[in-house]
């Protein structure tokens, strides 16, 4: 019964030792969602949003989680006002109506170190909600030297085509409806 009870304590103090989940705030000075996309077939135009805000669950043990994130459409920089003006219009964004894209989604499949190599998720843009996966290049976490919390980054990547959620401008001139999205995220361990 001794033996019996001896080992029932060493694997509750073994299963207490697991880290559980993580939860982060995303840190929106360093998270800049980016963007290219076809100019009439004869150059790639590239962009970001400036404004980003949302949170990260993340369990380094097991690599499960989950990420949103919102994207304020009015912060569009194309590096032009003229373009950064148009595409916050009616013809395109239109953010009096839809002011916000979203992406939701979960951490899959892990790669060397238990790191999550892919999001699979969705991405709500135009009033539109969509299947999207994104490929995770590399996700990190270290110790914030200031902030004295846990910091977490990643980048990741994925594309879709913007004439399923409604923007089909250019379309009818041969631009391609391909878009590529990149994430650069940093998030700061919540309180």
């Amino acid at each position: 019964m001794k033996k019996t009870m001896m080992c029932c304590l060493a694997l509750f103090t073994a299963a207490s030792g697991f880290a559980a989940p993580t939860s982060y705030e995303i840190d929106p000075s360093h998270t800049f969602p980016s963007f290219e996309a076809d100019h009439m077939g004869i150059s790639v135009w590239r962009g970001k949003m400036n404004r980003s805000s949302g949170s990260v669950v993340y369990d380094k043990a097991t690599g499960a989680g989950s990420v949103d994130i919102a994207i304020d459409l009015d912060s569009i920089d194309f590096g032009q006002d003229a373009l950064n003006d148009w595409g916050r219009g009616e013809h395109f964004f239109d953010t009096g109506k839809f002011p916000r894209a979203r992406y939701t989604g979960r951490f899959e499949g892990l790669g060397s170190g238990g790191v999550p190599t892919r999001l699979v998720g969705e991405l709500n843009l135009h009033g539109v909600t969509r299947p999207l996966t994104l490929a995770i290049h590399s996700l990190k976490c270290i110790p914030h030297p200031m902030l004295k919390r846990e910091l977490c980054g990643a980048d990741a990547s994925g594309s879709f085509r913007r004439d399923e959620f409604g923007l089909d401008v250019g379309k009818d001139y041969g631009f391609r409806m391909d878009v590529g999205l990149r994430i650069q995220v940093e998030a700061v361990a919540a309180k």
